[in-house]
């Protein structure tokens, strides 16, 4: 699967979410009508750009929108990323204090809610997709390990997150990340 079908397969799944049917269940019933062998292309593109957004600098955004932000809150936060499509995840990719514009972002900092954007189902819709077409939650795993070691992906080296800082120096966040901690550094002086 290339990157333009898996952003395809994300929109498709925006486009369908709604009240009723929320973004993650909408995106199960997209892979779920794919082949296992198109769930594991999804899964494998999903990989590459779930990690491309693992660096310093997105996580230090998270930090800021979460309120502070755990390994695993930055997995569940950079598919939230994912889920807000092709465009903002691009444009979080170049400047993840574009994010200060994104209308939940915005909703969010003025209640104080810390949950905007993490959203920890999107990160198993594969498997769950999966699961609806065999009845059976490890057939994706068993097959997933199956597919990797069938792939010649030899280990990469760890990817270059950037430049590491402190998130918890409010002086720092604001030099990095402006428009966020304008939103949500307002009481620190």
């Amino acid at each position: 699967m290339d990157t333009s079908d898996f952003w395809t397969i994300i929109e498709a799944a925006r486009s369908a979410d709604g009240p009723d049917r929320p973004f993650a269940e909408a995106l199960v019933d997209e892979l779920a009508a794919l082949t296992k062998d198109g769930i594991l292309r999804y899964q494998e593109r999903f990989d590459e750009v779930h990690d491309a957004v693992y660096r310093w600098d997105v996580w230090a955004a998270a930090y800021l929108i979460g309120g502070g932000c755990s390994d695993d809150s930055f997995m569940d936060f950079r598919a939230g990323l994912i889920a807000l499509g092709r465009d903002w995840y691009e444009k979080t990719a170049a400047c993840p204090d574009s994010l200060a514009e994104h209308p939940a972002v915005i909703t969010a900092a003025e209640v104080h809610r810390d949950e905007a954007l993490f959203y920890e189902e999107v990160n198993y819709a594969a498997s769950e997709a999966f699961k609806r077409i065999t009845g059976d939650g490890e057939d994706f795993y068993e097959a997933w390990d199956e597919y990797r070691a069938s792939r010649d992906s030899a280990e990469q080296d760890s990817e270059d997150m950037g430049e590491d800082f402190d998130f918890d120096d409010p002086d720092e966040m604001r030099r990095r990340l402006p428009r966020l901690a304008a939103l949500y550094l307002r009481d620190t002086p």
